[in-house]
């Protein structure tokens, strides 16, 4: 589904199943200690609606969409993106890892309670 080498600087293949993947920003140093560890930054694509039950998503139809999430934080996400295929949900979450790494995305725009201190030590990671 994912190749790790098409995703943007930092970025893991954390877990990949036929309808779903997960690509992890760091988790090296989400550990904690450096970064808090619920704040590591997530992207899911997946078959249909994210749903946090595995069972969730087994009985989708046909045409369901294909969607892309970014998650900062358990509450923080950005929009979902919904694509027609897999092939092109693959590229958008390739290249939307690849713009989070470059700085490219606003994700403090996401927030609704500022965190300023933890904001700007992510932007010195994103570049």
């Amino acid at each position: 589904m994912l190749d790790a080498a098409a995703l943007g600087a930092g970025w893991t293949i954390w877990n990949a199943e036929a309808g779903r993947a997960v690509a992890a920003y760091r988790p090296d140093i989400f550990d904690g200690s450096t970064f808090p560890a619920p704040c590591l930054p997530t992207v899911y694509l997946t078959r249909g609606r994210r749903n946090r039950r595995p069972e969730g998503n087994r009985h989708l139809p046909p045409d369901a969409p294909w969607v892309v999430t970014l998650r900062l934080e358990p509450d923080v996400e950005r929009d979902p993106e919904t694509y027609e295929s897999k092939a092109a949900a693959v590229k958008a979450t390739e290249q939307l890892t690849d713009r989070f790494s470059t700085g490219e995305i606003d994700y403090r725009s996401m927030y609704q309670v500022p965190r300023d201190p933890y904001l700007n030590r992510l932007d010195e990671l994103t570049g």
